[in-house]
């Protein structure tokens, strides 16, 4: 299996080899920091052509075809468009928050980003609680929804901004139960990392039985929810809300929004892949020795982007399958029946783990 440790040693030492330890440091920081940039625009290109190619799938019809090989650079063209558009507001704005509103959800996104094992030896910034941190961090983002909803003076844009705080701070509850605390009793550690290594004999939406495939389940539901998607969309529902808590926002602003969306997603889906399915690990058959040396061969960031993709496909199947819920029929769905059963799936974890029932 590749270990990416020794790149990033190599890296490390070549720069300390002129550099003070300061310099060092600023130096690996700035160039992180443009690796994620870079890869959070791409990400966002990437998954919002899957999105309408998927759409066009279930829809029985083409989806964009236009520009480029079948279509694959029309992303590339709308980005174009959004940056050349005329940022237009609103006068009755409060222009320090409106402006300030879309770097919210950005500085979320890439500080959850930063922790998340892309491969063995690939994470930004490993530490010993980076479960709790991404959980922590991610909620950063409706912190900016409402910001956004607030300073636009728009009534659309506030009803959006206040479901997003409702549903939100609802189903962070559950989200937390389902992957945190269920898992952490499973793995025994809040280190991302950690997980995935105690994964190696089998990934624990399996070895954990039941309990551990309710929350899986519970994860995806709440996780949908978490990034407003389709059916709980509630935020930005165009028949009622025209674009919700940004209708104000228009050009580069609003692209900021737009992608950190599909971003989003991809975090709840790598969440779900290092928690439940074994992470960057590749897949092995027990007794099959053969085919597990030649899985091992794929480098595990290869792994890791192949499961998420799988999870995201999942996502998009939401959207294009479910109709929108109601605001009362979510807050019902999460306080009377996904948050009951949490408590009570983490109790059966918790009884299952002292007893050693696990594979």
């Amino acid at each position: 299996m590749y270990d990416f440790s020794r790149l990033t040693g190599t890296i490390h030492e070549w720069l300390s080899s002129f550099m003070p330890a300061v310099a060092v440091s600023v130096t690996e920081g700035i160039l992180i920091g443009i690796v994620f940039l870079i890869f959070f625009a791409v990400l966002g290109l990437i998954l919002v052509i899957a999105e309408r190619k998927i759409a066009g799938f279930f829809q029985f019809r083409l989806g964009p075809n236009r520009v480029g090989p079948f279509g694959i650079f029309q992303t590339v063209a709308d980005t174009v468009k959004l940056l050349m558009k005329e940022l237009v507001g609103t006068s009755k704005a409060d222009s320090f928050l409106y402006n300030l509103a879309p770097y919210f959800l950005i500085i979320g996104v890439l500080m959850s980003l930063a922790v998340i094992p892309y491969g063995l030896g690939l994470t930004a910034y490993d530490i010993n609680i980076g479960l709790f941190f991404i959980m922590a961090v991610s909620s950063v983002g409706v912190i900016g929804i409402l910001l956004a909803g607030w300073a636009s003076n728009n009534k659309y844009s506030m009803i959006g901004a206040m479901r997003s705080g409702a549903i939100i701070i609802s189903y962070e509850l559950s989200l937390g139960l389902s992957s945190v605390l269920t898992m952490v009793l499973l793995a025994g550690s809040l280190n991302m990392n950690d997980i995935v290594i105690s994964q190696t004999e089998g990934w624990w939406l399996f070895r954990g039985h039941i309990p551990a495939i309710i929350a899986f389940i519970i994860f995806i539901i709440t996780g949908t929810a978490e990034t407003n998607r389709v059916p709980f969309d509630l935020t930005e529902a165009e028949s009622e809300l025209g674009a919700g808590y940004h209708a104000e926002y228009s050009g580069i602003k609003f692209a900021f929004f737009f992608l950190s969306e599909f971003v989003s997603m991809f975090i709840i889906s790598a969440l779900a892949v290092t928690v439940f399915l074994g992470g960057w690990l590749p897949i092995h058959i027990p007794g099959w020795e053969g085919f597990n040396n030649i899985m091992d061969y794929i480098p595990s960031p290869v792994w890791f982007l192949m499961k998420t993709s799988v999870v995201i496909f999942i996502l998009m199947w939401f959207r294009w399958t479910f109709p929108r819920l109601r605001i009362d029929q979510m807050l019902t769905l999460e306080w009377k029946y996904l948050l009951p059963l949490s408590i009570l799936n983490l109790i059966l974890m918790a009884l299952m783990v002292n007893m050693g029932w696990i594979f």
